[in-house]
């Protein structure tokens, strides 16, 4: 793939608007205690942000397609009162990370995430991925797999292709995003968006059109793919997800992930992490306890006499 398929920024003024905007809303929203990284991997630097407790298997964030660090501002707190959290900008989506290499297809995105993982020495990990970066998560455990405690999906992209319904849901979301405050807000219920809602993240959006992303779509996840997913597994999906059938999409999963549980969340759609940002804090933290103290309890069980 030619390099001049790599994401980027149309222009220095563009990035520099990004990033002011960026460096102002995360010192407005993200916890004061935080060690900040630059990884490199053979993609590109990734940019790392650390904070929570300084013992446990963390959570790992990977956010949605044109997201980064900032969408997680909601649950982080929460989060790192239990065990660290590790929040990624990936490379190739708009963030403080930067590429100098292309992704071919999902097992080189599972590769730079491994990098990632091995350049901070986690060894154990509970992914969360929030659509693509759900896909990411997926990819991992396929390419990559070794790392992960838990998978918890919000939402995820790779079960289907994308529609001409959620790219038009995508398309009118960044037209009313341009709109005034309350006209904004008043849309926000008319698409069901509530990304709409959060003025952080909006301002975030609109610094964003000057970025040019040039990352591999994701096809659908075939049935035996879906069968090799052994780590346990959340899926927490939106009643009215824009990019597929919810129910059909956790029947599924139900079906053939052999280690997942799926759930499908009422009146959410695809945005549910904003939508509904306690039930995903709390469904995320008490499933990787959940996992974890199953995993002492098996381990501390007398062995089977021969």
């Amino acid at each position: 793939m030619a390099e001049t398929r790599l994401s980027a920024f149309t222009s220095d003024n563009a990035r520099t608007k990004f990033l002011a905007v960026y460096q102002r809303t995360f010192d407005r929203v993200w916890p004061a205690d935080h060690d900040r990284l630059d990884v490199p991997t053979s993609f590109g630097v990734t940019r790392v942000y650390r904070t929570g407790r300084p013992d446990g298997d963390p959570f790992v964030l990977l956010p949605g397609a044109g997201g980064n660090t900032l969408g997680w501002h909601r649950h982080v707190t929460a989060w790192g009162r239990q065990r660290p959290v590790i929040a990624i900008d990936p490379v190739g989506e708009p963030g403080c990370s930067t590429q100098d290499r292309s992704f071919a297809d999902g097992r080189d995105l599972a590769h730079w995430l491994d990098e990632v993982l091995a350049a901070l020495y986690i060894d154990r990990a509970h992914l969360v991925g929030c659509s693509y970066g759900g896909w990411v998560a997926l990819q991992h455990q396929l390419h990559a797999p070794g790392r992960a405690a838990t998978v918890t999906l919000l939402d995820p992209a790779g079960f289907g292709r994308i529609t001409k319904r959620f790219i038009l849901w995508v398309v009118l979301g960044g037209l009313a995003g341009l709109m005034p405050r309350p006209l904004r807000r008043r849309a926000a219920g008319w698409l069901r968006n509530a990304t709409l809602l959060d003025d952080d993240l909006m301002g975030m959006a609109l610094v964003s059109t000057g970025f040019r992303r040039r990352l591999p779509t994701p096809p659908p996840l075939t049935d035996d793919e879906l069968c090799q997913v052994t780590v346990p597994t959340l899926a927490l999906l939106g009643e009215r997800s824009q990019m597929y059938d919810a129910a059909q999409v956790a029947a599924r999963i139900r079906a053939l992930m052999p280690a997942a549980h799926a759930e499908v969340v009422p009146d959410a759609g695809h945005d549910l992490q904003v939508h509904s940002p306690h039930l995903v804090t709390d469904r995320t933290a008490e499933f990787a306890a959940r996992v974890e103290a199953a995993s002492r309890a098996a381990s501390e069980r007398p062995a089977e006499p021969a």
